[in-house]
Parts: C-alpha cells; sequence; structure tokens
C-alpha cells in the first residue's frame, strides 16, 4: 500500500505483496538448481549419448538461469520486507527488480521450449533418469509462467492507467477546476462501467431484463462509491482485519465498568417477556428455516434427507394452484414438511417463484400456536444477491402511518411484491376464511428478516395484532423512526457477532475508515502481520500488541488523520467526516443511518466446552437496542453467528434450558 505503480499503470498489489509468494518461489527454484546441479555433477562426463551435446548445454545454461533468478529474488523478496504498510519508501527499487524478473521470463520461456523440443525427439537416447528430470524441469517452468500470467491476470486494475493519472498530487494542482471535474467524471463514469461489467459477468447464467439492468448500475456506483477514495489493496484489507481482529479480543478481554454490568440486569418482568419471545422465536424460526426448502434440510441432515425426500414427498403435494414456481421432484415442499412437522393441507399458497426483487415464500396454518404464517425466504440465489445489494434509500409512503422514513431498496420492492401476492391474489382472505379467530404472524431469516418486517409495516393497519419475527436480518433496513414504530410488533433476533445485521453503508464506511487508520499506523511489515494473524485465527493464543503510531497520542490529535491515512486516499473519504467533528456537523452523511427493526434479542455464548467430536455451547439471551449493532466487529464466527442452523440452534437451546428450569 499504496497500490505499485509499474509499466505506467496502477496494480491491485502493493510493493510489500511479494514476500510470501517470494518466498515460495524462491525456496523451489533453489531446490530445483540443487537438483540440477547434483544431476550435472553426477553426468558431468557421461553425455556422449545421442543429444548430449544438447542436453550438456541445455543443463549449464539452466544453472546459469536459475542462480540469476534466484539472485533476482532474494532481492526482491528482501527488498519487499522493508518498511511498514503505509512507508513504502524502502521498497521504492522494488519496480526496478520486478522489470528485472520479468525479463528473465523471456529466457526461460525460449530454454522451456528448447527442452520440451529436446524431450519430444525421439533420436534422443539418454539415460532415462536425465530424461525424467529434463521433463520436470520443463513442467516446473511452463507451470511457473502458467502460474505467473494468472497472477499478473488476477493483480490487473482496469482502472490502474486512469487512477495512476489522477492519483499524481502534481497533474491536479495544475489543471483548472473545470478540468478537474471533467477528469473526476470520467474516473467515476469508468469505474462504474467497470463495475457494471464485474456484476455482468458474475451473473451470466440468470437471464437478464430491464430490473437487472437497472439493479447492475445502481450496485456498480454503490461499489464505486465505496472504494473510489482509497488506495488499498486486498492484502491490506487482510491485514487492516487481522489487526481489527485482534485490537477487539484485548478490548473485550478488559474488565467491564461497574455501570455498564448493572445496566445488563434486567427486572424480572423484561426477564419474562424475554422468556417469552424466546420461546415463541424458536418455534417460528423452523418456519423461516423451512422456506429455504431442500438445501438447508440437506445441510442439516447430510446423510438421511436424500432418503427421507426420496421416499416421502412424491405423495404429498398441494394442488397445483396452491403452489407457484418450479419445485423439480417435490423435493422443496416435501423438505418443507420435514421440517415443520405440518400436514399438507395446512398449506394455504406457497411460491417458489425467484426473480430480482421477487422472493419464494409460503402461507401455512399454525395450529400449535392458532397463528397464519407468512414465510419468507433469505438469500440463496443470485437474484436474491441482487436484491440484498440494491442498498438505495427510498422513501415508503403508508396510510395513516405517522412515522413514514426512509428503508432499504432492494428489500421494500420484495416486500411489496410479497404484499401484492397477499392482498391482491386474496391469499391472506383465503387463509382467514379457513381460521378466522388465528392471528398473523411473519417471519424470515437474513433477506427474508428484512421482507418480513418491511412487510408487517405494509400490513400492520389491515392486521393490527399482527406479529413479526425477523431472524437475523440486515442492519441497514429502516430509518429510526421507522425501527421505533415497529418495536411494538416486530422482534428481531441476532445471535454473537452476525456480519449481516451489522451490515450497513455507514458501518461499512466506518469499517474502512478503522482499516485504513489501523493498516497506515502499524510500525510492523505487512508479512509480519499476515503471518501473526493467521497463527492467532488457527491456534488463538494472547492477540499481539503490535506498536502503532496512534500510540502516545493525545485525544485531540486522534480526531485529524495522520499523514499516513493522508497519503492512501485518492480524495477525502465520507467517511473520514466522522474523524473531524466539525466537518461532521457542517456537511451531511453521504448514507442515511439505517437501523435493525423492532425490540432486538441478541443472543450471546456465555460459555462453550468443546469435546472431540462436538461442543457444547451455552448461551444467553438479552433485550438489546440498536446502537449495539452500529459497527461491525471481526471475528471467525461473523459468518457462522449468521447461518439459519445456528440461529436455530441457539434458540432451541435457551427454550430448552427454559423449559428444564420450569420443571424443576
Amino acid at each position: 500500500m499504496p497500490g505499485l505503480v509499474v509499466f505506467g499503470r496502477r496494480w491491485a498489489i502493493g510493493s510489500d505483496d511479494f514476500v510470501l509468494p517470494g518466498a515460495f518461489e524462491l525456496f523451489v527454484r533453489l531446490v530445483w538448481w540443487i537438483g540440477i546441479l547434483a544431476l550435472y555433477t553426477v553426468h558431468k562426463g557421461q553425455f556422449s549419448c545421442p543429444g548430449g551435446g544438447l542436453l550438456h548445454s541445455y543443463l549449464l545454461v539452466l544453472l546459469i538461469l536459475l542462480a540469476f533468478i534466484i539472485c533476482a529474488l532474494s532481492a526482491l523478496v528482501y527488498v519487499s520486507m522493508q518498511g511498514t504498510i503505509s512507508n513504502p519508501g524502502p521498497r521504492k527499487s522494488i519496480p526496478k527488480l520486478l522489470y528485472t524478473r520479468l525479463l528473465l521470463y523471456l529466457p526461460e520461456f525460449i530454454w522451456a521450449v528448447v527442452g520440451a523440443v529436446w524431450v519430444s525427439d525421439s533420436s534422443v537416447h539418454c539415460e532415462k533418469t536425465v530424461i525424467n528430470v529434463v521433463i520436470g524441469t520443463v513442467i516446473a517452468s511452463w507451470v511457473i509462467i502458467i502460474f505467473t500470467i494468472i497472477g499478473v491476470v488476477i493483480v490487473f486494475d482496469p482502472l490502474g492507467g486512469k487512477k495512476t493519472f489522477y492519483l499524481t498530487d502534481s497533474v491536479n494542482r495544475n489543471l483548472e477546476s473545470s478540468q478537474s471535474g471533467q477528469l473526476l467524471y470520467n474516473v467515476k463514469n469508468t469505474a462504474t462501467r467497470v463495475w457494471e461489467k464485474r456484476i455482468r459477468l458474475l451473473c451470466c447464467c440468470i437471464v437478464q431484463d430491464d430490473d437487472h439492468r437497472v439493479a447492475f448500475t445502481s450496485i456498480a456506483e454503490l461499489f464505486r462509491n465505496y472504494f473510489s477514495d482509497t488506495d488499498l489493496v486486498p492484502s491490506d484489507i487482510a491485514a487492516g482485519l487481522t489487526l481489527l481482529h485482534q485490537e477487539q479480543d484485548k478490548m473485550e478481554s478488559c474488565p467491564k465498568e461497574p455501570e455498564e454490568v448493572l445496566c445488563h440486569s434486567p427486572s424480572s418482568l423484561v426477564t419474562d417477556d424475554l422468556d417469552i419471545e424466546v420461546e415463541n422465536a424458536a418455534h417460528y424460526m423452523l418456519f423461516a428455516a423451512a422456506a429455504y426448502g431442500w438445501p438447508y434440510y440437506i445441510y442439516t441432515n447430510p446423510f438421511t434427507a436424500l432418503c427421507k425426500l426420496n421416499g416421502d414427498c412424491c405423495g404429498n403435494r398441494p394442488t397445483d394452484s396452491d403452489i407457484t414456481g418450479s419445485d423439480r421432484h417435490n423435493f422443496h415442499f416435501g423438505s418443507i414438511l420435514k421440517i415443520t412437522g405440518l400436514q399438507y393441507r395446512d398449506f394455504i399458497h406457497i411460491s417458489f417463484h425467484n426473480k430480482i426483487y421477487e422472493i419464494p415464500f409460503f402461507v401455512a396454518l399454525d395450529h400449535k400456536k392458532e397463528a397464519i404464517v407468512v414465510a419468507v425466504r433469505g438469500t440463496l440465489s443470485f437474484e436474491d444477491i441482487l436484491t440484498d445489494l440494491s442498498a438505495d434509500c427510498e422513501d415508503l409512503t403508508l396510510e395513516d402511518v405517522l412515522e413514514n422514513g426512509f428503508v432499504h431498496k432492494g428489500i421494500t420492492q420484495a416486500a411489496n411484491y410479497i404484499y401484492r401476492k397477499l392482498i391482491n391474489d386474496g391469499i391472506l382472505n383465503q387463509a382467514f376464511t379457513i381460521a378466522p379467530e388465528y392471528k398473523l404472524v411473519i417471519v424470515g431469516h437474513s433477506l427474508g428478516g428484512g421482507t418480513a418486517s418491511i412487510l408487517a409495516i405494509m400490513l400492520r393497519n389491515s392486521f393490527p395484532t399482527l406479529r413479526c419475527y425477523a431472524f437475523s436480518p440486515p442492519g441497514g433496513l429502516l430509518s429510526k423512526s421507522l425501527a421505533d414504530y415497529t418495536k411494538h410488533f416486530i422482534v428481531s433476533v441476532i445471535v454473537g457477532k452476525d456480519l449481516v445485521a451489522r451490515l450497513s453503508m455507514p458501518n461499512m464506511e466506518d469499517l474502512k475508515r478503522r482499516i485504513v487508520r489501523i493498516v497506515a499506523n502499524c510500525n510492523r511489515p505487512k508479512y509480519q502481520i499476515l503471518l501473526r494473524g493467521c497463527w492467532y485465527e488457527v491456534f488463538g493464543g494472547d492477540p499481539d500488541n503490535f506498536p502503532t503510531e496512534l500510540d502516545g497520542r493525545n485525544q485531540d490529535a486522534l480526531t485529524q488523520p495522520l499523514l499516513a491515512e493522508e497519503s492512501l486516499m485518492v480524495r477525502r473519504s465520507p467517511s473520514y467526516n466522522a474523524l473531524d467533528d466539525e466537518s461532521h456537523l457542517n456537511s451531511p452523511p453521504q448514507y442515511p443511518r439505517l437501523y435493525l427493526p423492532g425490540k432486538i434479542i441478541h443472543i450471546v455464548e456465555e460459555s462453550s466446552s468443546r469435546k472431540l467430536c462436538s461442543s457444547d455451547i451455552k448461551y444467553m439471551a438479552r433485550w438489546s437496542n440498536e446502537t449495539v449493532f452500529s459497527s461491525i466487529l471481526i471475528s471467525p464466527k461473523m459468518i457462522t453467528d449468521h447461518m439459519p442452523d445456528v440461529v436455530l440452534k441457539a434458540l432451541n437451546s435457551l427454550s430448552q434450558e427454559r423449559g428444564s428450569c420450569i420443571s424443576c
């Protein structure tokens, strides 16, 4: 960091990223050179066979060529180890060393061709051991060349040429304001097109219509805005995440203040209410998990699921008018029956139809809780991912609701789709005709939880007793006014350090600011940070106390970006408004802050004990508020805590623990 500039363009690799790959290649080259030297020494006087003269020259030149490559690699690795992440000064000779190393690929390529020709020559009748070694040498040369080409493609930055020009301060200062503005406009347009092409490439297997094209452009602009203001390479982000994780673990290990402990001691009334909601959440989480269909059922029952589905689900199917979308072999519906324990006659409507902004859901009668349950599926397809990433804000306008505000655009459109199906197609009328005394409950996990929450807001006026359980919903969902309004009828359930529940654009900007700050001011080389971080993530231990330039600075100085940070910014990041109180007050935030819906139950691990093939985890639940989720926490469990099976396991554990306490 910053990105390496060679051949007149910026690349998505730093000058300190050659230590580990270079050391690995250096090890391979040394073993290779020693093996060729041993072979040459042993067979020095035995090259009188047909084709032996060429073999002698081939091995001799190969030894010399490998020696030059080893010297170039040694220098490259040594120089790349110098300096720190934000201080590339000691590594300023890296481009010249790279040019030298790349120049050596030309004779290596030629010599690999010569070796291949020699091996394929039928007139060569030398010792078999020598021929096998030459074959291995030729193969190794081609493998290294191919992997080098793949590496170049990976680190190629399509915006490298334009970004390099834009990053040149002296050029920018000499430009007139109109020229500078036009340059910035061109860079932004190019960046948007590049991101749009990447998204189209990833989604090449799905049918694309006007909705997809609009979503591609919107998501491309989102990514462009987020990544355009920093000069970070992927390894910088990895180093920043591991540093943040260790810093976070150090802070968590510090003893809490007495006031902080007291504030988490709820009254008995609140505890009773929490126990009831946890029990209800454990019950309805089955419906939210069942909405995923056969992928979830096979994931949780890998050895028996296929046999059970093949044997049972073919005869249990609702009429064709009750089901929409494709369900080949009836696996989805069979899985829903297995997970929920309901009968096929309990289902009012099932939709497996899936497009962008149109997600699957089902409506069923829950006789145990006397409820009509609308369960919305979470993210399971490329279309769902596009719905998630359509994270622009839009107004939610509802009649007779004063608390109108901003909502997540993509999820709101998905909720609108289900709302039209439920109301316009008469699905809810049909359900309440069958069970008029039942209450309406809407549930969902992840994307389904966010969609269920907004759907509940839309249906609240028509069904005042409605309840909604949102499991691990996205963090950037509702504005503050709407989030407060939903506390009367929505309960959100979050497990541990779930990443998705903390995902919002302001939180992502905050994470970027924290990564830039901690990476820019760490006084250790990047390879040491990554090696220590990998050891810590895999084997644990005490967090490393990496010295930084932040140490010893007073609080006033910490409110301003350091010079190292400023050097990493293409332009002043909107996230840096948070570092300067005055600018933060005078300029509006780029992204409005959105919050989780309803009242929040936060489930955390109280204790855990690992056995040989399993782990016994004890959970604790407590009421929380949206400010707890205003920052992304780095943890190995930030993804697994979001998984529906983990959420269901935690809720069942708490529900069973409460049941055993009551029986005692």
